[in-house]
């Protein structure tokens, strides 16, 4: 096992994570969400404690091989293009024309 390297959280990094993941964190919140990190790295330390040298490395627990079907089109079920843009307000070179849906803010 590698040596532990000990990382604390604090309102700082917490709100430096924040950031960086552009979330409105209020100040109130940053101590709050610390504590929580750091108790989700002491759960994390506990398993990294623990004996798994006899343990065989799994992926999947279910047992299932494959559980994904073949990918076919059911024709039935299918619209033309036609079809699906027969009912649209505005079409243009095939395609549906809708209004804008960015957000000016990012």
């Amino acid at each position: 096992m590698a040596n532990k390297t000990e990382i604390t959280f604090t309102s700082e990094s917490t709100a430096k994570i924040a950031d960086l993941a552009k979330l409105k964190v209020e100040k109130k919140e940053e101590n709050y969400l610390a504590k929580q990190f750091n108790q989700t790295l002491e759960v994390i330390d506990g398993l990294n404690k623990l004996n798994t040298q006899n343990i065989p490395e799994t992926s999947q627990v279910t047992g299932l091989k494959n559980v994904f079907r073949e990918d076919v089109v059911d024709k039935k079920r299918s619209l033309t293009q036609k079809e699906a843009l027969s009912n649209s307000k505005k079409v243009h070179n095939g395609f549906f024309v809708v209004k804008a849906v960015f957000d000016s803010e990012s």
